[in-house]
């Protein structure tokens, strides 16, 4: 078994990371996201993503740009404890820990054959889209696991009982 840290991947390796995969004729499939209080809907996402090719990628929001996104008092977890969370699903090959609030710079490195986001997604509206085209991939949005999201999580810790 993987140690995790031996799944985390720095920034600056994709590249590397990618070609070394590529030329070893593995299908990536990358997804992004902050995964900021890790749920059952994620779990079945990420598993169905990696039944979609040979190796999952994910992209995961640091810190900074989850508060960007979702506003001061997120993430809920910071950016470390985010990263082995992610990084300790067995259908988990790689995380990469982007600063962007869209995952471009890293699809552009990474050039997966597929890209894939939550059904809460247009795929027609995503920014990444056009990258992850222009290098021949193809972006595809899972269904939703209903029920479980994070902010319906966080909705009901927020509720008085």
């Amino acid at each position: 078994m993987r140690r995790l840290e031996d799944k985390i991947v720095p920034l600056d390796k994709v590249w590397d990371l990618s070609v070394r995969l590529r030329s070893g004729g593995k299908r990536i499939v990358s997804t992004n996201g902050c995964f900021d209080i890790l749920h059952l809907g994620h779990i079945q996402y990420l598993n169905e993503a990696r039944r979609l090719g040979d190796v999952l990628v994910v992209g995961l929001n640091s810190d900074s740009s989850v508060k960007t996104l979702k506003g001061p008092k997120r993430p809920i977890h910071d950016e470390r404890t985010r990263t082995l969370q992610i990084a300790a699903l067995e259908a988990v090959d790689y995380v990469v820990v982007f600063p962007e609030t869209t995952p471009e710079s890293l699809l552009e490195k990474l050039r997966p054959f597929l890209h894939v986001k939550g059904g809460d997604y247009d795929p027609a509206q995503l920014p990444e889209r056009a990258v992850v085209e222009k290098f021949g991939g193809k972006v595809r949005c899972l269904p939703l696991v209903e029920g479980h999201s994070t902010t319906s999580l966080l909705e009901a810790l927020a509720r008085p009982s």
